[in-house]
Protein backbone atom coordinates (compact mmCIF):
# COMPACT_ATOMS: atom_id res chain seq x y z
CA UNK A 1 0.00 0.00 0.00
CA UNK A 2 2.74 2.41 0.52
CA UNK A 3 4.68 4.03 -2.44
CA UNK A 4 8.20 3.26 -3.18
CA UNK A 5 10.46 5.99 -1.30
CA UNK A 6 14.28 6.43 -1.86
CA UNK A 7 16.31 5.36 1.24
CA UNK A 8 17.57 9.43 0.78
CA UNK A 9 14.35 10.67 1.44
CA UNK A 10 13.81 8.10 4.15
CA UNK A 11 16.27 9.06 5.92
CA UNK A 12 16.28 12.72 4.99
CA UNK A 13 13.28 13.16 7.63
CA UNK A 14 13.79 16.12 10.23
CA UNK A 15 12.05 17.48 12.84
CA UNK A 16 10.90 21.07 12.81
CA UNK A 17 9.89 22.89 15.82
CA UNK A 18 6.20 23.68 15.40
CA UNK A 19 4.09 26.63 17.79
CA UNK A 20 0.58 25.18 18.74
CA UNK A 21 -2.54 26.78 20.02
CA UNK A 22 -4.27 23.88 22.10
CA UNK A 23 -7.51 24.17 25.07
CA UNK A 24 -7.66 22.53 28.03
CA UNK A 25 -10.52 20.60 28.08
CA UNK A 26 -11.54 21.69 30.93
CA UNK A 27 -15.39 22.24 30.14
CA UNK A 28 -15.21 18.55 27.79
CA UNK A 29 -18.84 16.52 28.16
CA UNK A 30 -20.72 15.40 25.46
CA UNK A 31 -23.81 16.77 25.76
CA UNK A 32 -24.93 17.21 21.57
CA UNK A 33 -24.25 14.49 18.87
CA UNK A 34 -23.18 16.33 15.99
CA UNK A 35 -20.77 13.83 14.25
CA UNK A 36 -21.05 9.84 14.22
CA UNK A 37 -19.12 9.46 16.90
CA UNK A 38 -20.44 11.24 19.71
CA UNK A 39 -23.05 9.50 21.90
CA UNK A 40 -24.92 11.59 25.04
CA UNK A 41 -25.23 7.94 26.50
CA UNK A 42 -21.66 7.15 26.84
CA UNK A 43 -19.88 8.61 30.23
CA UNK A 44 -17.11 11.15 29.72
CA UNK A 45 -14.41 10.71 32.37
CA UNK A 46 -13.54 14.63 32.84
CA UNK A 47 -10.67 13.72 34.92
CA UNK A 48 -9.04 11.21 32.17
CA UNK A 49 -9.95 12.86 29.55
CA UNK A 50 -7.81 16.34 31.43
CA UNK A 51 -4.81 13.92 32.21
CA UNK A 52 -4.97 12.48 28.45
CA UNK A 53 -5.05 15.88 27.15
CA UNK A 54 -2.06 16.95 29.58
CA UNK A 55 0.00 13.98 28.17
CA UNK A 56 -0.52 15.47 24.63
CA UNK A 57 0.34 18.67 25.34
CA UNK A 58 3.89 17.65 27.44
CA UNK A 59 4.34 14.92 23.92
CA UNK A 60 4.31 18.25 22.00
CA UNK A 61 6.96 20.25 24.40
CA UNK A 62 8.68 17.11 24.92
CA UNK A 63 9.28 17.01 21.04
CA UNK A 64 10.56 20.90 20.89
CA UNK A 65 7.51 22.41 20.13
CA UNK A 66 5.71 25.62 22.18
CA UNK A 67 2.39 25.75 23.06
CA UNK A 68 0.09 28.30 24.04
CA UNK A 69 -2.89 27.53 25.60
CA UNK A 70 -6.21 29.08 24.74
CA UNK A 71 -9.01 29.25 27.88
CA UNK A 72 -11.69 27.34 27.65
CA UNK A 73 -15.40 28.73 27.69
CA UNK A 74 -18.39 27.25 29.76
CA UNK A 75 -21.13 25.90 27.57
CA UNK A 76 -18.53 25.10 24.87
CA UNK A 77 -17.68 21.81 25.56
CA UNK A 78 -15.67 21.27 21.80
CA UNK A 79 -13.31 23.95 22.46
CA UNK A 80 -10.66 20.98 23.14
CA UNK A 81 -10.91 20.77 19.58
CA UNK A 82 -8.49 23.59 18.87
CA UNK A 83 -7.73 22.98 15.30
CA UNK A 84 -11.02 24.05 14.62
CA UNK A 85 -10.98 27.15 15.95
CA UNK A 86 -8.79 29.16 13.29
CA UNK A 87 -6.71 28.67 10.45
CA UNK A 88 -3.34 30.57 10.63
CA UNK A 89 -0.59 30.82 7.86
CA UNK A 90 1.82 33.51 6.83
CA UNK A 91 -0.58 34.77 4.25
CA UNK A 92 -2.84 36.27 6.58
CA UNK A 93 -5.20 34.17 9.25
CA UNK A 94 -8.58 33.20 8.86
CA UNK A 95 -11.66 32.69 11.25
CA UNK A 96 -14.54 30.01 11.47
CA UNK A 97 -17.97 29.78 11.15
CA UNK A 98 -19.56 26.61 12.85
CA UNK A 99 -22.20 24.20 10.73
CA UNK A 100 -23.85 23.74 13.73
CA UNK A 101 -25.05 26.10 16.49
CA UNK A 102 -23.62 23.94 19.82
CA UNK A 103 -20.18 25.28 18.29
CA UNK A 104 -20.96 28.71 17.27
CA UNK A 105 -19.64 30.46 20.62
CA UNK A 106 -16.06 28.76 19.95
CA UNK A 107 -16.01 31.17 16.54
CA UNK A 108 -15.47 34.59 18.40
CA UNK A 109 -13.86 33.48 21.17
CA UNK A 110 -10.83 31.76 19.46
CA UNK A 111 -10.76 34.90 17.51
CA UNK A 112 -10.97 37.04 19.93
CA UNK A 113 -8.38 35.37 22.13
CA UNK A 114 -6.02 34.82 18.85
CA UNK A 115 -6.15 38.37 18.17
CA UNK A 116 -5.49 39.92 22.18
CA UNK A 117 -2.23 37.18 21.96
CA UNK A 118 -0.72 38.67 19.00
CA UNK A 119 -2.21 36.20 16.20
CA UNK A 120 -4.22 39.01 14.61
CA UNK A 121 -5.71 40.21 12.99
CA UNK A 122 -8.25 37.23 12.01
CA UNK A 123 -10.90 37.58 8.98
CA UNK A 124 -14.24 36.80 10.37
CA UNK A 125 -15.76 34.94 7.54
CA UNK A 126 -19.24 34.62 6.01
CA UNK A 127 -19.01 31.69 4.56
CA UNK A 128 -18.59 28.26 6.99
CA UNK A 129 -15.47 26.82 7.36
CA UNK A 130 -14.12 25.14 10.08
CA UNK A 131 -10.46 25.88 10.65
CA UNK A 132 -7.75 22.79 10.07
CA UNK A 133 -10.56 20.73 10.69
CA UNK A 134 -11.16 20.67 6.64
CA UNK A 135 -8.06 23.14 5.93
CA UNK A 136 -4.44 21.72 6.34
CA UNK A 137 -1.49 23.49 4.56
CA UNK A 138 0.75 20.80 2.85
CA UNK A 139 3.89 23.52 1.06
CA UNK A 140 2.12 25.37 -1.27
CA UNK A 141 -1.17 23.53 -1.93
CA UNK A 142 -3.89 24.44 0.72
CA UNK A 143 -6.29 21.22 0.94
CA UNK A 144 -10.07 22.44 1.90
CA UNK A 145 -12.50 19.50 2.08
CA UNK A 146 -16.24 19.88 2.01
CA UNK A 147 -19.06 17.72 2.09
CA UNK A 148 -20.20 17.79 5.41
CA UNK A 149 -18.60 20.87 7.48
CA UNK A 150 -16.89 23.19 5.85
CA UNK A 151 -19.02 24.84 2.73
CA UNK A 152 -17.55 24.76 -0.78
CA UNK A 153 -18.49 27.97 -1.50
CA UNK A 154 -16.22 28.97 2.04
CA UNK A 155 -13.12 28.06 -0.39
CA UNK A 156 -13.50 31.29 -2.88
CA UNK A 157 -13.30 33.26 0.15
CA UNK A 158 -10.35 31.90 1.58
CA UNK A 159 -8.78 32.11 -1.93
CA UNK A 160 -10.24 35.43 -1.86
CA UNK A 161 -8.61 36.77 1.75
CA UNK A 162 -5.44 34.53 1.38
CA UNK A 163 -4.55 35.41 -1.60
CA UNK A 164 -3.82 31.50 -2.75
CA UNK A 165 -5.03 28.91 -4.52
CA UNK A 166 -7.19 26.75 -2.64
CA UNK A 167 -7.65 22.70 -3.80
CA UNK A 168 -11.32 21.61 -3.06
CA UNK A 169 -11.41 17.73 -1.79
CA UNK A 170 -15.00 16.16 -1.32
CA UNK A 171 -15.44 13.68 1.41
CA UNK A 172 -17.97 10.70 1.45
CA UNK A 173 -18.28 9.07 4.33
CA UNK A 174 -20.11 11.12 7.89
CA UNK A 175 -17.33 9.35 9.79
CA UNK A 176 -14.73 11.18 7.96
CA UNK A 177 -16.33 14.90 8.73
CA UNK A 178 -13.29 16.92 8.67
CA UNK A 179 -10.78 16.60 6.11
CA UNK A 180 -7.99 15.94 9.34
CA UNK A 181 -10.08 12.58 10.38
CA UNK A 182 -9.45 11.26 6.79
CA UNK A 183 -5.99 12.40 5.52
CA UNK A 184 -2.51 13.54 7.89
CA UNK A 185 -0.18 16.24 6.57
CA UNK A 186 3.43 14.36 7.27
CA UNK A 187 5.61 17.05 6.02
CA UNK A 188 4.61 20.35 4.91
CA UNK A 189 7.71 21.17 3.54
CA UNK A 190 7.31 23.06 0.15
CA UNK A 191 10.61 20.96 -1.42
CA UNK A 192 9.45 17.25 -0.30
CA UNK A 193 5.58 17.67 0.76
CA UNK A 194 4.28 14.12 2.02
CA UNK A 195 0.73 13.27 3.36
CA UNK A 196 -0.95 9.58 3.85
CA UNK A 197 -4.95 9.54 3.59
CA UNK A 198 -7.85 6.98 3.40
CA UNK A 199 -8.94 6.87 -0.01
CA UNK A 200 -12.43 5.88 0.92
CA UNK A 201 -13.37 8.97 2.37
CA UNK A 202 -13.06 10.92 -0.48
CA UNK A 203 -14.89 10.87 -3.77
CA UNK A 204 -13.55 9.99 -6.91
CA UNK A 205 -12.78 13.14 -8.13
CA UNK A 206 -11.05 13.96 -4.75
CA UNK A 207 -9.07 10.88 -5.24
CA UNK A 208 -7.74 11.99 -8.62
CA UNK A 209 -7.02 14.79 -7.47
CA UNK A 210 -4.87 13.49 -4.26
CA UNK A 211 -3.00 11.25 -6.33
CA UNK A 212 -2.48 14.05 -9.06
CA UNK A 213 -0.60 16.42 -6.14
CA UNK A 214 1.03 13.23 -4.30
CA UNK A 215 1.37 10.35 -6.12
CA UNK A 216 3.76 9.17 -3.28
CA UNK A 217 1.42 9.45 -0.78
CA UNK A 218 0.80 6.68 1.91
CA UNK A 219 -2.49 5.40 1.55
CA UNK A 220 -4.15 3.65 4.89
CA UNK A 221 -7.04 1.37 5.35
CA UNK A 222 -10.31 1.84 6.82
CA UNK A 223 -9.14 -0.24 9.48
CA UNK A 224 -6.84 2.94 10.98
CA UNK A 225 -9.38 5.29 9.80
CA UNK A 226 -11.54 4.25 11.95
CA UNK A 227 -10.29 4.58 15.08
CA UNK A 228 -9.11 8.25 13.91
CA UNK A 229 -5.27 7.12 13.60
CA UNK A 230 -5.42 10.00 10.17
CA UNK A 231 -6.10 12.67 13.07
CA UNK A 232 -2.24 13.21 14.15
CA UNK A 233 0.50 15.57 13.99
CA UNK A 234 3.37 15.41 12.64
CA UNK A 235 6.67 17.75 12.77
CA UNK A 236 8.34 16.41 9.99
CA UNK A 237 9.97 13.59 11.76
CA UNK A 238 8.00 12.33 14.51
CA UNK A 239 4.11 11.52 14.29
CA UNK A 240 1.69 11.90 17.14
CA UNK A 241 -1.16 9.48 16.62
CA UNK A 242 -3.14 6.94 18.50
CA UNK A 243 -2.14 3.77 20.11
CA UNK A 244 -4.81 1.94 18.41
CA UNK A 245 -3.62 2.64 14.85
CA UNK A 246 -0.61 0.20 14.90
CA UNK A 247 -0.75 -0.52 11.46
CA UNK A 248 -0.45 2.66 10.18
CA UNK A 249 2.53 3.23 13.04
CA UNK A 250 4.10 0.29 11.23
CA UNK A 251 3.51 1.62 8.42
CA UNK A 252 5.01 5.32 8.93
CA UNK A 253 8.31 3.89 10.30
CA UNK A 254 8.83 2.17 7.03
CA UNK A 255 8.86 5.55 5.77
CA UNK A 256 10.93 6.64 8.10
CA UNK A 257 8.97 8.55 10.87
CA UNK A 258 9.05 8.02 14.29
CA UNK A 259 5.54 7.06 15.60
CA UNK A 260 4.52 8.65 18.83
CA UNK A 261 1.09 6.99 20.19
CA UNK A 262 -0.62 9.20 22.55
CA UNK A 263 -3.66 7.72 24.11
CA UNK A 264 -6.51 10.45 23.79
CA UNK A 265 -9.65 8.16 24.35
CA UNK A 266 -11.91 10.16 25.76
CA UNK A 267 -11.74 13.32 23.74
CA UNK A 268 -12.24 10.09 21.20
CA UNK A 269 -15.76 9.97 22.28
CA UNK A 270 -16.08 13.77 20.42
CA UNK A 271 -14.89 12.68 17.47
CA UNK A 272 -11.57 14.14 17.87
CA UNK A 273 -7.93 12.94 18.54
CA UNK A 274 -4.36 14.53 18.56
CA UNK A 275 -4.89 16.65 15.36
CA UNK A 276 -7.93 17.95 16.48
CA UNK A 277 -6.80 19.02 19.57
CA UNK A 278 -3.70 20.93 18.17
CA UNK A 279 -3.91 24.07 15.77
CA UNK A 280 -0.77 24.76 13.92
CA UNK A 281 0.54 28.71 13.74
CA UNK A 282 2.25 29.43 10.75
CA UNK A 283 3.67 32.63 10.50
Amino acid sequence: MTASLTETSRADRVARPRHFVMCRPTHFTVSYEINPWMDTTQAVDADVALAQWEELKATHERLGHTVDVVPGVPGLPDMVYAANGALLTAEGNVGVRFTHPERAGEAEAYASWLEENGFGPVHRPVETNEGEGDLLVVGDHLLAGFGFRTALTAHAELARVLGREVTSLELVDPRFYHLDTALTVLDDDPAHPDVAYFPGAFSPAAQAVLQRLFPDALLTDEETAAVLGMNAVSDGLHVVLSPRAQRYADLLAERGYQPVPVDLSELLKGGGGAKCCTLVVRR
